[in-house]
């Protein structure tokens, strides 16, 4: 007993810990510091290549000038949570109460940590979309749960059908959690394909946490956020934050909206940990839902613009894509020079110098494929473009009989 006790304590990381692997992007950062940085144009970061519009930073300043740089209220200020829910009522039709539903944290990615360990008990299953974002599998197994992937596919542009779903529900499936618009994919889900993941949810009687993180960003179609689904709202967690709509990523601020039980739930765990979200933060935030619709306009239509550019560049060379509907990625098939994911993205990075991400990050679904971002100048777009097309003229030559 007392040798297993000096193993065991002898150990210094958690089973937990040891069960999640690193972000995979290391070895790619690794290689990219190691290259001349010289002419390197990267398509890997998925961050606004825009700054935080200057009216937003000046009520951080006010906020400053002001001495509000105390703690705030654990969930916020209030003011906050009602032009959150006042925002998603304009926008959705649905309606939370800013005092009991709402609730600010420190990024989005808080808002899904927190979710995730308030509903999960250790072993419960949580169903994902492969491709996923990279985070999905390690937020699970921290929260001491088992992520399980729905494989998605190419031809129906990697939409999560409710029949793959429904195939991957077990005695230990606790909820379903997506993002959508999507990172890697762009995939932007609509209505009936909302509505067909529902009739999974009341049927088997399952949470859902929807990230919404990029649902400002789409191009041409309506966002359709899935709590405004009938029946939706009191089974689902609406995550979303500021980082991605307003170019604030250093900001660090998001909410959660969704059942009044939850949130209280989430606000325990939050309240041991993180305390509360930055007060100079909160007050840029309130700037920008007030006053940062403009703003949001701008940046879409540049992304708009540099979408449909990357898109036809990609499909002209062979890296064929689907013209995505949402985010500021796209997610084009390798397949035409015969390379895997990996052995693409180190190669064009050596002979060409530009930075793509490997789709296999993203799960066994995304091998074959690599994202590219299309949050960088277009400037910068085309001449990547035109680095590319030479890259796979030269392995198209090579693999194609």
């Amino acid at each position: 007993m007392l040798g297993e006790r000096i193993k065991r304590v002898g150990k210094r990381t958690s089973h937990q810990v040891d069960l999640v692997s690193d972000l995979g992007f290391g070895k790619f950062l690794n290689l990219l510091h190691s290259s001349s940085p010289g002419g390197i144009i990267s398509l890997g970061v998925g961050e606004p290549d825009f700054t935080t519009p200057w009216h937003i930073c000046e009520a951080a300043l006010d906020a400053l000038k002001k001495g509000l740089t105390g703690y705030t209220p654990s969930v916020g200020f209030v003011e906050l949570r009602c032009a959150v829910a006042e925002d998603i009522k304009n926008r959705y039709g649905v309606r939370y109460d800013p005092e009991t539903e709402i609730m600010i944290t420190v990024g989005s990615s808080q808002a899904m940590d927190l979710a995730l360990r308030t509903i999960l008990e250790p072993g419960d299953e949580v169903i994902i979309p492969d491709p996923y974002y990279v985070c999905y599998p390690p937020c699970i197994t921290l929260a001491h749960g088992i992520p399980i992937t729905a494989p998605t596919s190419y031809e129906n542009e990697f939409k999560l059908e409710a029949a793959q779903v429904e195939a991957k529900i077990t005695d230990r499936t606790k909820a379903i959690l997506f993002g959508y618009p999507a990172n890697p994919t762009g995939t932007e889900m609509s209505r009936a394909d909302f509505e067909e993941i529902a009739s999974i949810v009341t049927k088997y009687k399952l949470l859902v946490i929807s990230d919404e993180i990029y649902g400002r960003l789409t191009y041409g179609v309506e966002h359709i956020c899935f709590p405004s689904i009938p029946g939706m709202k009191e089974c689902s967690m609406l995550l979303a934050g500021f980082s991605k709509t307003y170019a604030m990523t250093g900001w660090r601020l998001g909410y959660a909206a969704g059942p009044a039980d939850l949130i209280a739930a989430m606000s325990k765990i939050h309240q041991h940990t993180m305390l509360s979200p930055s007060s100079m933060a909160q007050m840029a935030a309130i700037k920008a839902l007030k006053d940062g619709e403009s703003d949001v306009k701008q940046m879409v239509d540049e992304y708009d613009q540099r979408r449909r550019a990357i898109t036809q560049g990609l499909n002209k060379m062979g890296l064929t894509c689907h013209e995505t509907k949402g985010a500021f990625y796209v997610f084009p098939s390798v397949e035409v020079t015969g390379m895997t994911s990996e052995k693409f993205t180190e190669s064009l990075l050596s002979e060409e110098k530009v930075v793509v991400i490997p789709g296999n990050l993203f799960g066994e679904r995304g091998e074959g494929f690599v994202r590219c971002s299309y949050a960088t100048a277009m400037s910068d777009i085309e001449e990547a473009l035109k680095r590319m097309g030479r890259f796979v003229e030269r392995y198209r030559n090579i693999t194609t009989p």
